[in-house]
């Protein structure tokens, strides 16, 4: 499998993994003047970057960085991002400050991770009833003791 990057703007950074074992690769911001994300605001910011990955059954996922999430209360506003394989524009980042502080993207400052995922592309079909299960439709803390 290849994931090839297409350098946007010249100051876009290609990411890499921080350790040879690292799941995800570092994603950077590309800006041309700091962004000020106010406490419990949300401000899309661009990575400068397209990609192409050539496994059309994986998508590239988003991921909060555990740092920035830990120490500023800086997430992803989706929860998790997921980028389509056959989407060719520029990969945006959509950054909350959960926190009551403002905090400040720059430029080059790695903002979140991109994770390559596989994805099942199942046969759709509808029915009227489903096969039975011993749980069935219980949930929301129904296996809970």
């Amino acid at each position: 499998m290849k994931l090839t990057f297409q350098r946007l703007h010249e100051r876009a950074v290609i990411p890499v993994r921080a350790t040879a074992c690292s799941a995800g690769l570092d994603l950077s911001a590309c800006v041309d003047a700091p962004v000020t994300i106010p406490p419990h605001q949300i401000r899309l910011i661009p990575t400068g970057l397209a990609a192409a990955l050539d496994e059309p059954q994986a998508m590239l996922m988003l991921c909060a960085r555990s740092g920035l999430a830990a120490k500023h209360g800086i997430g992803l506003a989706n929860g998790v991002g997921i980028v389509d394989t056959d989407y060719r524009g520029e990969i945006k980042i959509a950054l909350i400050n959960q926190s009551d502080a403002e905090f400040t993207v720059t430029d080059g400052m790695r903002i979140a991770q991109l994770i390559v995922v596989p994805v099942w592309m199942p046969e759709l079909a509808e029915s009227d009833t489903l096969p039975d299960t011993d749980r069935g439709a219980g949930g929301f803390g129904s296996t809970g003791r």
